[in-house]
């Protein structure tokens, strides 16, 4: 992960908004921006880019961006830009809505259309926490996703609860995440937004069923993630977990070609490829970190690391180091 840091208060009175406006142009996309408070702006922002992914927390007074038809013209960076207020109100033009949200009202932009965003701080500047991802990663049709573009997205419960405790635990924490962490990071990242916009969508009862089916299969992707960990993660719990039947949760992956078990197997082992050639870890024996992604038996484990990339696990870590 690499981390860049932005204060106003390292710059003169004068400079900062002018500066703060070059920054954030710089950092996500062109912008107009606005502000009351342009003698003596004060902001705090910093940027974590997490490979294709950005996560930045921010803390601002009144502020106002603009992206109109003309600058997208010139430049377009293709991403949706998810916001989680902690603190302030966001008024927002965008797609023919005009809406606004308080604390923890998670939304979506999208940098293809126009839009206008009114950070308004009332007694205290606006804190937030933004993401940039690029439309390409997300795994959703399109149309599907405009359908949530500036609206409420809640955090309390499910999916949303975990994007908004990753990203608040992220941000208050950057110290512990190191270098490698950040293609980690970007992964769980993605797929709980795409969780997270999938759930939303498949609630849509104007949806087709093929893309419900997909967005639910995404939800089931992200779940069987984060309960990698877990060693009695089963299709029979993931089906019951999506109040689904269990013919439903196989026939859904068979139109992948590919079994509900064997995917999750997949997932565990490549974890586990990851953090064998890491060197952070190099202190953990091959065992514990099998054990750490819901491997018990460890012959099992060594078995199918060899099947699937050719070597025994303790010889793709010696590998792996030797190149390093």
């Amino acid at each position: 992960m690499i981390e860049t840091v932005f204060r106003t208060d390292d710059l003169s009175a004068a400079d900062r908004f002018g500066l703060w406006r070059e920054h954030m142009v710089k950092a996500l996309c062109p912008m107009d921006m606005s502000s009351d408070h342009t003698a003596g702006f004060r902001a705090d922002m910093r940027l974590l880019q997490l490979g294709s992914v950005c996560v930045w927390p921010a803390t601002v007074q009144s502020v106002r961006f603009r992206r109109t038809a003309k600058l997208i013209r010139r430049s377009d960076p293709e991403l949706y830009h998810l916001t989680l207020p902690l603190w302030g109100t966001n008024g927002i033009s965008h797609v023919g809505l005009e809406t606004t949200h308080g604390p923890y009202d998670m939304h979506v932009v999208d940098s293809s259309r126009p839009f206008d965003i009114h950070v308004l701080d009332t007694t205290a500047p606006v804190r937030m926490v933004g993401i940039e991802v690029p439309k390409a990663l997300l795994p959703l049709p399109p149309r599907a996703v405009d359908r949530l573009l500036a609206r409420r997205l809640p955090v309390r419960g499910g999916t949303g609860a975990l994007l908004a405790g990753l990203l608040t635990q992220l941000v208050q924490d950057t110290a512990s995440y190191g270098l490698s962490d950040g293609p980690r990071l970007e992964l769980v990242i993605i797929d709980l937004l795409s969780a997270v916009l999938a759930h939303h969508i498949e609630a849509d009862d104007t949806l087709p069923p093929e893309a419900r089916s997909r967005t639910l299969t995404l939800r089931i992707h992200a779940f069987i993630q984060h309960h990698l960990h877990d060693p009695g993660l089963t299709p029979s719990s993931i089906a019951a977990a999506h109040q689904i039947s269990l013919s439903y949760l196989h026939r859904l992956f068979r139109t992948d070609g590919i079994t509900v078990s064997a995917w999750i197997r997949g997932q565990r082992l490549e974890r586990a490829r990851r953090d064998l050639a890491d060197p952070a870890l190099r202190n953990l024996s091959a065992q514990r970190i099998a054990a750490h992604w819901g491997f018990i038996h460890y012959p099992h484990f060594s078995r199918a690391f060899r099947t699937t990339y050719g070597v025994p696990p303790k010889d793709y870590r010696r590998q792996t180091t030797r190149h390093g």
